[in-house]
């Protein structure tokens, strides 16, 4: 594997900074499957196992909402998928053999009772492959807004560009680990609000959040950034104020 893309987030769990979470007996755990090491929270067992599965660039914090209520029925796992969060990256290896292995070998050996799988986004696909493949793993799905319209190319990049154009935008503005500004992947994306309008986030805007991210990398290197802890980004910041409300703007009107 190239260590220029070695993760480095990935390292030993740690406490978990979500209070409700943690107060609900959530723990934050690490499996390897012999090739890659997953990383997870898991819940306290209070009935049968569910799965949680987040979106393409999301983490298992994107559940940290519902996570304790459904603890309350559940035995709740939520996982980083490889690639994301604390989850091992692996550079050209995400297809759905990857994938499929990473869950089958996850479900066996960590869960080991047939679970409802709930995906969210891509993690709905997941969620699918898994119900196809493994069903003596798999209780249930549940999909998320799941795109099972677009898997393939070249519909993808032709029919639904807006997502392909987005995901090539993001390669082609972060893939640097070296030498990157995370607020660029917001420069020119421009969203379809009709069949006639689009919106982007103002330039002024981006300039604005990439000062405040910077500030939070110097402040505190090596740590994945947290946009809400960002200076000047909280505690009635005129500026944030400002942006929120304007954080998009009209664009020309798309083309027929």
């Amino acid at each position: 594997m190239n260590a220029q893309y070695h993760n480095p987030y990935e390292k030993p769990s740690g406490t978990i900074g979500i209070r409700a979470v943690r107060a609900a007996g959530f723990r934050e755990r690490q499996f390897h499957t012999g090739t890659i090491r997953i990383n997870y929270v898991e819940g306290p067992d209070a009935g049968p196992p569910l799965v949680l599965i987040p979106a393409q660039t999301g983490t298992w914090e994107s559940y940290q909402r519902v996570l304790a209520p459904l603890s309350h029925r559940w035995r709740v796992y939520a996982v980083d998928v490889r690639g994301h969060g604390k989850s091992s990256w692996t550079p050209g290896e995400y297809s759905w053999r990857h994938l499929g292995a990473d869950m089958t070998a996850f479900l066996t050996e960590v869960v080991r009772a047939p679970a409802a799988i709930s995906g969210n986004s891509s993690g709905g696909l997941i969620a699918l492959w898994c119900a196809a493949n493994i069903p003596d793993r798999t209780a249930a799905v549940i999909l998320e807004d799941a795109p099972v319209f677009s898997a393939e190319m070249p519909r993808f990049r032709d029919r639904d560009r807006y997502v392909y154009q987005g995901l090539h935008h993001l390669v082609e503005t972060l893939g640097n680990l070296d030498d990157r500004d995370l607020a660029n992947y917001l420069r020119g994306l421009t969203l379809p609000v009709s069949e006639t309008r689009e919106r982007r986030v103002p330039d002024w805007f981006v300039s604005f959040l990439s000062r405040r991210i910077r500030a939070f990398q110097m402040r505190h290197p090596g740590r994945p950034v947290d946009i809400l802890s960002c200076p000047g980004l909280v505690g009635g910041s005129q500026d944030w104020k400002a942006g929120s409300r304007a954080r998009t703007e009209e664009v020309s009107p798309r083309a027929a």
